[in-house]
């Protein structure tokens, strides 16, 4: 049997109004998301814990089976792995984002979604003006990097209050400045970026193109190494994952899974959402299992973009469920598994963690009357798991 699992991460949404009270998945043209549907079965999937913040960290390590409440250590740590990073005893990993920062208010989450080349050169400039002993930036992809600080007391260091950046577009920051008693040292580097930024060519250029500059860091999600169990032996799988993002890569690659590096895959509105595909099906020549990632979606509701939503979504439809599904036919040993990992309302702008709508189909899989794939039916019609483990076991071993 294959097993294929697609997340567009930050799908689910709530009724909007200029989509004539539809979600964004509702008012999507889906043909073989509803396909899958019309001969599978949907439901809804509670993939964040009570008392865990709805990251795509949490989400994403729920579905692929894993317990966020004993597997979890902090969203950095799992981009850290993914760049070959490996944490000492006394090391704390940080999310680094370069960010605009207007007046005091967040404006921009990701510098104008800065492009890696660019933001390669700035975090190469905060190693070397900074200097300060003990800490070092890794750049990652686009805006999305990686403060590694080694420590006395690493559980001072996870307990300081920190607060993802895309939580807070246009609110003044200082409420949500890191706090605790060791916050100061992430203050004093946050602080410093500002004067290592502040005369950057890099942004020069992009202010001339009217583009955000990347005019500050941002520090937070932190943690200490993970250690997940290997999928293989959990599952009996060997198994491969793509995605254009550091964090679900690095949850891979601590799984055992191979990481599936997809030529033009950006993390945004312009990723290739073909090749993922293709990509995917190529790996299951030889591998059991494929985890494709989508990030578009989410970053669509963070920036509340109803209309680049929407079209993500049939992207998805058409280029990644449709490739699939025409690839295979209905008698072959295959099952397809489609969810988000959290909603991204793009009303709020950000994630909640509320259940997720998914739908399963394939090799042994009933039909439960649906006739498509969306918040309400799934909520109407399907199953309901109060975990993403309980969803995956389900999906692997159940009507086998």
């Amino acid at each position: 049997m294959k097993y294929i699992v697609i997340v567009p991460d930050g799908m689910a949404d709530n009724p909007v109004e200029e989509l004539g009270n539809r979600t964004p998945l509702e008012a999507a043209v889906t043909t073989n998301m509803d396909y899958l549907a019309r001969s599978g079965t949907t439901g809804l999937v509670k993939t964040i814990p009570d008392q865990m913040s709805p990251g795509s960290d949490i989400g994403n390590m729920a579905i692929l089976g894993y317990d966020p409440r004993t597997c979890h250590t902090g969203r950095a740590p799992l981009e850290a792995a993914n760049l070959n990073i490996v944490l000492a005893d006394n090391e704390v990993a940080f999310r680094c984002n370069l960010v605009t920062v207007t007046n005091d208010e967040m404006a921009d989450y990701s510098a104008g979604h800065i492009r890696t080349n660019e933001a390669s050169l700035l975090i190469d400039a905060l190693n070397g003006d900074i200097g300060l002993k003990g800490a070092k930036f890794y750049a990652g992809k686009g805006y999305r990097h990686v403060l590694v600080l080694a420590v006395e007391d690493p559980k001072a260091y996870c307990a300081i209050k920190t607060t993802p950046p895309h939580d807070i577009l246009g609110k003044n920051i200082t409420p949500y400045l890191p706090k605790g008693p060791e916050a100061g040292i992430l203050l004093k580097l946050m602080d410093m970026s500002k004067e290592v930024f502040e005369h950057s060519a890099v942004n020069q250029v992009r202010i001339d193109l009217g583009e955000n500059p990347a005019n500050m860091i941002w520090l937070w999600g932190q943690g200490t190494r993970p250690n997940l169990p290997l999928f293989h032996k959990k599952f009996g799988l060997k198994g491969s994952i793509i995605s254009a993002v550091d964090l679900v890569n690095g949850i891979g690659r601590l799984a055992g899974l191979d990481v599936i590096n997809v030529p033009g895959a950006t993390g945004y509105y312009d990723t290739n959402y073909l090749g993922k595909a293709e990509y995917a099906l190529e790996s299951l020549k030889t591998k059991d299992f494929v985890y494709i990632h989508i990030e578009a979606t989410d970053e669509a509701g963070h920036n509340g973009d109803i209309k680049a939503k929407v079209n993500a979504i049939e992207q998805i439809d058409k280029h990644i469920v449709g490739t699939i599904l025409n690839h295979y036919n209905e008698h072959d040993n295959v099952r397809i598994l489609v969810l988000p990992d959290h909603p991204t309302p793009v009303k709020l702008r950000t994630h909640t963690a509320d259940p997720v709508c998914f739908v399963m189909y394939g090799k042994g899989i009933p039909h439960d009357g649906s006739q498509e794939f969306n918040e309400n039916t799934a909520r109407e019609k399907g199953l309901k798991f109060d975990s993403g483990e309980a969803l995956l076991n389900h999906f692997i071993t159940k009507y086998l």
